[in-house]
């Protein structure tokens, strides 16, 4: 049974769809009436709910981060810099790169390249 959708409970759900939008690539849908905004991977993989956190919700205490899989770490967080997103160092591990960053809502964000490594 595949993982297809993940909650974010979002403090300002119009600022974090425009980040995921923007920054990800995300088509953001919505349907009338409905309170959560969905937004779309365009190149496959899980599709993002935003829900509106309620009043007394925290943002940043999960304990989930957000992994996104990229060829090339150096290059996407380049460009991501000149969208006004900024990542931490980019971190080698056994045969890939990982930088971390946060959404809006102040979630966990990685772009990882662990998917496209070389393996024996």
């Amino acid at each position: 049974m595949p993982l297809n959708r993940l909650v974010i409970y979002a403090g300002n759900v119009e600022e974090t769809a425009r980040f995921y939008e923007k920054q990800f690539g995300f088509a953001v849908t919505r349907q009338s009436g409905d309170r959560i905004v969905e937004l779309v991977a365009q190149n496959g993989g899980a599709s993002l709910l935003l829900h509106p956190a309620a009043k007394g919700q925290r943002g940043g205490q999960s304990v989930i981060k957000l992994v996104f899989d990229v060829e090339d770490v150096e290059a996407f967080c380049r460009r991501s810099q000149e969208n006004g997103l900024a990542f931490g160092p980019i971190h080698g591990a056994d045969g890939y790169q990982f930088a971390n960053t946060k959404d809006p809502c102040q979630n966990s964000v990685s772009v990882s390249s662990r998917a496209f490594r070389k393996t024996d």
